[in-house]
């Protein structure tokens, strides 16, 4: 079952998740990323795929490889913690994938949330770090609150207009929270502030699609369906206007007035706090699963089955899933195209 922001007519493949991962994993180690890195990236962009979060799959392994070739990121450089001082870490990339180097982050986080209660953490020098909410669901299933912020580089990544402009001025500035819930799984949100991410245009380019409507302009202020529009001097919109607006500027201030200036893609705040040292997990679990009944108890609206939890509909779709992604013909035959021609 494919759940896709882009609006495409063509074939799409379907792919055993085994083939898909060795395939990435192997353009990744082919392009000088060690082997665990590779995996990793790779386990990271087709569990996306298998979560229906296509923007954030398999398909970005043609967008890094451009960024390995260009000297925009590293592929040999892996992440480190640069600085441990009490509850605060900085997580430096150094100008690596920024996948290894939000894991690292989480996992170092977590470690000191343990035994301090709360860890805050910068994540700096890095590349793209993908999915938040895969890392945002692991951590809060063992207990934590985590809120991660992030910002771009605005000089590279001018995407969306500002509310009330037409033109491109902040990156997409995603949020994501992570929060402990009951047998159902956690609460996880993770949005970009933009009505859509940047990497569902790159996805219906790439496709030979089209975009949802009201979620770009023209370089000239007009509504478009087009990515190319988008590419040649359009702007994504904010989401719910100046909300979206708002809590875009706020990240953009965090990410790089609080944390400093801005390299490779992006800086990122990451806040654990582990839950336990305020209230016992069990008790949590139950107020937050009286929440949950409350809310999915709500009466569907027109168009709609049910209400769900945000979090609920990723877990649900990779079980329904079965192993398999279902990509684009377009983008597979891109892949399979990028992997030979990498063959030493």
């Amino acid at each position: 079952m494919s759940i896709s922001k882009i609006i495409y007519d063509g074939v799409r493949v379907k792919i055993e998740v085994d083939e898909a991962r060795g395939i990435i994993t192997e353009i990744l180690n082919n392009c000088g990323c060690q082997l665990e890195r590779a995996e990793l990236i790779a386990d990271h962009l087709v569990d996306s795929n298998l979560c229906g979060v296509e923007s954030h799959g398999a398909m970005r392994i043609l967008q890094y490889v451009d960024q390995f070739r260009s000297g925009y990121m590293k592929p040999e450089s892996g992440p480190f913690v640069s600085r441990e001082d009490e509850i605060f870490l900085i997580i430096d990339g150094q100008a690596g994938h920024g996948i290894p180097a939000m894991d690292l982050a989480y996992k170092s986080a977590a470690k000191v949330a343990r035994t301090k209660h709360i860890c805050v953490t910068s994540i700096i020098n890095v590349g793209h770090t993908g999915r938040h909410g895969s890392f945002a669901d692991h951590y809060a299933e063992d207990g934590f609150l985590s809120i991660l912020i992030g910002g771009g580089n605005r000089e590279v990544w001018r995407q969306v207009a500002p509310y009330g402009g037409c033109e491109p001025k902040l990156p997409t500035n995603p949020y994501c929270i992570g929060f402990p819930g009951d047998e159902r799984g956690p609460l996880v949100l993770d949005f970009a502030t933009s009505m859509i991410a940047g990497g569902w245009i790159y996805a219906a380019q790439n496709a030979g699609g089209y975009l949802p409507e009201n979620c770009i302009i023209d370089r000239n202020g007009m509504a478009s369906v087009t990515p190319a529009d988008y590419f040649d001097g359009g702007s994504i919109l904010p989401a719910a206007g100046q909300k979206g607006y708002g809590l875009a500027l706020a990240a953009e201030l965090i990410s790089e007035a609080l944390i400093g200036p801005v390299q490779t893609e992006g800086n990122w705040l990451l806040l654990m706090i582990n839950t336990s040292a305020m209230t016992p997990l069990d008790g949590l679990r139950k107020r937050a699963s009286v929440i949950f009944d409350d809310i999915i108890s709500c009466k569907p609206a027109p168009g709609f089955e049910k209400v769900e939890i945000p979090g609920q509909r990723e877990r649900r779709l990779r079980h329904e899933a079965g192993g398999i992604i279902d990509l684009p013909e377009n983008t597979w035959n891109e892949i399979v195209a990028l992997r030979n021609s990498l063959v030493i």
